[in-house]
């Protein structure tokens, strides 16, 4: 029998297509978000505007995402994710013509129908993953690749953002932005066809509650997501405080700010090969010890005297990051029936979306009550924290799914078999990107 390679999805045509459009979105989200931040900011010169960008581009679509998977994962994929992405492509072209014509309710409005296309889309592109790969073994390898376009994306991104910014302007880079998702959807709708689960019949509202019902059902999942929610709220609290912890408790201005979110940026990279490298790995330890990275690498930054001790700190979280997210998706993707891969997915989006705003608030107050390394102390405790919770709840042996490849039944199978081993197992996946 041939021994599986990393490399083995990348022989599929439909997998190429899919994890480079995965790149390609990633890119384009943070050119938007670079943009808009700017765009908003010039415009407004208003703290509370920006606050509000940020509620238009994380919480409602949070809200409004699993309703719309909910609804999309119905008609074929090889339709809805290129008409997703034609949307998105339109709201950046509205966004653009508003960069020149400015109206802060115009763009929030905007900013919220992309922020729900964007997860949407995420969560079906993880879905038809899912079920190209599974039934041959490559999912764990095709995780993997993707993490590896992601991270790519989200490193080459906000610089690029930053220079078209710069260098031509915010419209400028807005309509870039909206080109690069008409190339998503053109890829898209010449792929042919993209295999699925289909879900259960039954109207909107009855599709709802089944998923709901599904996550309550299944004990590892729900306190794997519970635990994951819990834990972006650490994870995402040292973000607004990472540029007065370097300029000002560092002392190393702008240029250090920068090499400090470099350095997590290659850290990400590194734990995105490590994953791959180590993939067959119990996926268990492998988010273990992901969040102990970035706990450690933010007890890291709490201590550092110097720029080049949290330049290595945050290499070593920037390697649990890595490790951790395409661990806590494999895990979802392994823990859930092809039917419910949709919906869960969005769940995962969604939560990964709303809660980093609480850490916000959380990490600010903290630095303006303390410093900013009281908060790199308060994150790097709180992570230990959740993950000596989390490791006897969720036990180390995780079934991979008792129901057949094609079942999409919400009760078929048996019930997913939960170990409880004290010290035993994972923590919880950490943000998109560093957070």
């Amino acid at each position: 029998m041939r021994k599986r390679r990393l490399t083995d999805p990348l022989h599929r045509p439909l997998f190429r297509r899919l994890a480079t459009t995965y790149a390609v979105n990633e890119l384009g989200d943070w050119m938007g978000i670079i943009a808009l931040s700017v765009l908003v900011y010039e415009a407004t010169d208003s703290a509370l505007a920006t606050a509000g960008l940020f509620l238009g581009t994380r919480f409602l679509p949070a809200l409004m995402a699993p309703l719309l998977v909910t609804r999309a994962e119905r008609p074929p994929p090889r339709f809805v994710l290129p008409v997703i992405y034609c949307g998105e492509a339109a709201a950046f072209g509205g966004l653009a013509l508003l960069a020149s014509n400015f109206s802060l309710v115009g763009v929030m409005v905007l900013a919220t129908i992309d922020g729900a296309l964007a997860l949407t889309g995420r969560a079906l592109t993880r879905a038809v993953v899912a079920a190209l790969l599974e039934p041959v073994g490559e999912l764990r390898a095709g995780d993997a690749l993707l993490n590896v376009a992601f991270t790519g994306g989200a490193a080459v991104g906000p610089g690029l953002a930053g220079l078209v910014v710069a260098g031509f302007s915010v419209q400028t880079a807005l309509l870039l932005d909206a080109a690069s998702f008409y190339a998503i959807a053109w890829i898209l709708l010449t792929a042919g066809s993209m295999p699925r689960a289909e879900p259960e019949e039954g109207r909107m509202r009855d599709q709802v509650r089944a998923g709901i019902a599904y996550i309550r059902e299944k004990v590892v999942l729900r306190r794997l997501l519970i635990a994951q929610g819990i834990a972006f709220v650490f994870f995402a609290a040292v973000i607004p405080v990472e540029v007065f912890y370097a300029k000002e408790t560092l002392g190393a201005g702008d240029s250090g700010y920068g090499l400090m979110l470099a350095s997590w940026g290659v850290g990400m990279v590194l734990g995105s090969v490590l994953f791959a490298a180590i993939r067959k790995a119990p996926l268990a330890y492998l988010l273990l010890f992901g969040t102990l990275a970035v706990g450690a690498g933010y007890l890291g930054l709490a201590a550092a005297p110097t720029l080049a001790l949290a330049c290595a700190a945050s290499v070593l979280g920037g390697a649990g990051n890595g490790v951790q997210w395409v661990s806590a998706i494999s895990a979802v993707q392994e823990l859930t029936v092809p039917g419910m891969q949709a919906r869960v997915m969005s769940v995962l989006e969604s939560i990964g979306a709303a809660m980093p705003g609480v850490g916000f608030a959380v990490g600010g107050l903290i630095a303006t009550v303390a410093s900013p390394r009281a908060t790199f102390l308060f994150a790097g405790l709180g992570v230990f924290a959740i993950a000596a919770l989390a490791a006897p709840l969720l036990g180390t042996k995780w079934s991979e799914r008792p129901e057949s490849v094609g079942s999409t039944r919400l009760d078929g199978g048996n019930d997913i078999v939960l170990e409880l081993v004290p010290g035993g197992s994972p923590a919880q996946p950490d943000l998109e990107v560093h957070r």
